[in-house]
């Protein structure tokens, strides 16, 4: 009977033992799968981050080159004036420019005391009778609104040829992004109004139409 119960404990312990391992054996089995995926998943990852900025590249890539193609279409549906057109304008602007600066000479010397070489005022000389005075000054306040509005042309005709360099000039601006089709030349201003007018920037049909 002792040998028997002896026998059933040993066949016990090696059970445990067994068991114990073979308990042992799948954790490590588990462990290692999960390092394996673990490192799959890092390696996919790795992959996914290092291809990413290759596509994001590319596609910023076709959006510039779409973005420049349809900029050098725009730009060469737009033809502005020829060099030899541009060159007309601006001697006329120039020959403008001239007797505007001339003109605001004169002003400032019909404005100015020939004796003091200041600007004429209530207490000159040359006005003793209240009268006269009043007539100075109503003279003196025209050439003052006259030079005002000559020195503003003048501004005008200097950003003419601003434009005449950077090849803008006769443009309408109203119509260079969406062409209105009101005069014969859009979005170019004919040729006649831009000699009449050298500084505007719209044909006289959109002129007409901002004033409605």
């Amino acid at each position: 009977m002792a040998k028997k119960a002896q026998q059933k404990k040993t066949t016990g312990k090696s059970a445990t033992s067994k068991s114990a391992a073979a308990k042992s054996k799948t954790t490590k089995l588990k462990k290692t799968a999960v390092a394996k995926a673990k490192q799959t998943a890092t390696k996919e990852k790795k992959t996914i981050t290092k291809a990413a900025p290759k596509t994001t590249r590319r596609k910023t890539k076709v959006v510039k080159e779409v973005k420049s193609e349809k900029t050098a279409v725009k730009k060469a549906k737009i033809k502005g004036y020829s060099k030899k057109d541009l060159e007309m304008f601006k001697k006329v602007i120039m020959a403008k420019r001239e007797e505007i600066i001339e003109q605001l000479q004169n002003l400032k010397d019909q404005m100015m005391d020939p004796s003091t070489g200041q600007y004429v005022n209530e207490s000159s000389p040359y006005s003793l009778h209240m009268a006269e005075q009043g007539t100075d000054a109503q003279e003196r306040e025209k050439l003052y609104l006259w030079a005002q509005r000559e020195n503003k042309f003048l501004g005008y005709l200097e950003e003419a040829l601003q434009r005449i360099e950077n090849g803008t000039y006769g443009l309408c601006i109203e119509c260079i992004d969406e062409p209105k089709y009101l005069c014969p030349t859009c979005p170019l201003i004919p040729k006649e109004r831009l000699m009449a007018v050298p500084h505007t920037q719209m044909c006289v049909q959109i002129k007409m139409a901002q004033k409605k």
